[in-house]
């Protein structure tokens, strides 16, 4: 790859039934100064038809990759057309307003949530009760495509964390003190799914309980939500001072994280180009610490996010190490159904540093610090 680089190549395609090479070519051109190329896949385990090559060719194409489009279309029947009254570039085009009514929130008397995964906000009249709601769906945030458990796409916990995170911050708590979830929350093949969270009054401690429910946005008036999750947010000391800044931590050893990913899938989990962040991990004594980044596939909108729950899943990702990381470790992991004292200090993270430790049976703290 070094000397294809070196000759001015710009475009890796790999022709296999699902990219496992890409991740690897990538931190290769990130190692190359100067380097400015793009590794394509071209299909995925099981889409494997013409669609998701078709597919496979747009993201080249958009990414500046010359595809034949003539050679795409011939015999469909299709034929060119002109172009709408200005020319089509490689770059968003966003209008500068949108009429009220149109998507904006506040044409519905609504707030913005300011959240990739959140479109409105609204305080209830005569409660001190907050519920922000959102759409989620393969296509409006597809790196959650990546994040599939024996095949079937599932938003994942840290996703609900973000969430979680969001409403605190909106109702001026520091901690999302405990969150339990119920039940997975499946994000459909076709449609999406509507989301609510639902944030109670303080009590006496300044404690609020969250909700989190889902339901199909086609579903009939008067249809019954789904419960993913339950919570309470709480105001709360965050104690930051876990100091990571030594690294890799003096006297750790080094864990062999290849493979990591495959051995992973033959479990179930199958985690795609945006959840591979795991980069490298070390050993010291019963801790385990590790580097993550967040993919090129999921830096959309890593802005708006608190931490991108691509990057804070992958954080969690190390936990199957401390009993070694092992065939046997793998098989018997299971996803993480409860957090508690989760506290966010700063924000736009795309690498960080981690330290996992266990604190009891089925549990453990884990520190995330990035480069800063």
């Amino acid at each position: 790859v070094r000397e294809l680089l070196a000759d001015g190549f710009g475009y890796f395609v790999e022709c296999s039934p699902h990219p496992v090479l890409t991740v690897g070519m990538q931190e290769t051109f990130d190692d190359v100064a100067g380097a400015q190329a793009v590794a394509l896949g071209t299909l995925r385990r099981e889409e494997g038809g013409p669609e998701r090559f078709l597919t496979s060719a747009a993201e080249g194409y958009v990414r500046g990759l010359a595809v034949d489009w003539n050679a795409v279309f011939a015999g469909t029947g299709a034929r060119r057309v002109d172009l709408p009254t200005y020319a089509f570039q490689h770059q968003h085009y966003w209008l500068e307003s949108v009429p009220a009514g149109s998507g904006d929130p506040a044409g519905f008397g609504l707030a913005d949530a300011e959240h990739p995964l959140l479109g409105a906000l609204v305080r209830v009249a005569a409660e001190d009760r907050v519920v922000l709601a959102g759409r989620v769906s393969s296509g409006s945030h597809p790196w959650l495509v990546d994040h599939a458990v024996s095949g079937v796409v599932v938003v994942p916990g840290a996703a609900l964390v973000e969430l979680a995170l969001r409403a605190a911050d909106e109702v001026g708590c520091a901690v999302v003190e405990e969150l339990t979830l119920a039940a997975p929350l499946v994000v459909p093949e076709r449609g999406g799914l509507q989301v609510q969270l639902s944030v109670g009054p303080p009590d006496g401690t300044g404690r609020r309980e969250l909700t989190v429910h889902s339901q199909p946005e086609q579903s009939e008036p008067g249809a019954a939500w789904t419960s993913h999750a339950i919570g309470v947010l709480a105001d709360g000391d965050r104690d930051g001072g876990q100091g990571l800044t030594a690294w890799p931590p003096p006297g750790a050893e080094p864990v062999d994280v290849d493979g990591f990913y495959e051995r992973v899938a033959d479990a179930g989990y199958e985690y795609g180009p945006s959840f591979r962040g795991l980069r490298a991990a070390w050993r010291a004594g019963d801790e385990i610490f590790a580097e993550v980044a967040l993919p090129d596939e999921a830096e959309d909108d890593v802005d708006r996010f608190g931490i991108h729950p691509a990057l804070l899943d992958a954080a969690l990702h190390p936990v199957v190490l401390l009993n070694g990381g092992s065939a046997e470790d793998i098989a018997g992991i299971r996803l993480p159904f409860a957090f508690g004292d989760v506290a966010l200090f700063a924000v736009g993270a795309r690498v960080v540093r981690v330290r996992v430790s266990p604190v009891g049976e089925d549990a453990v703290s884990v520190v995330l610090a990035d480069a800063a």
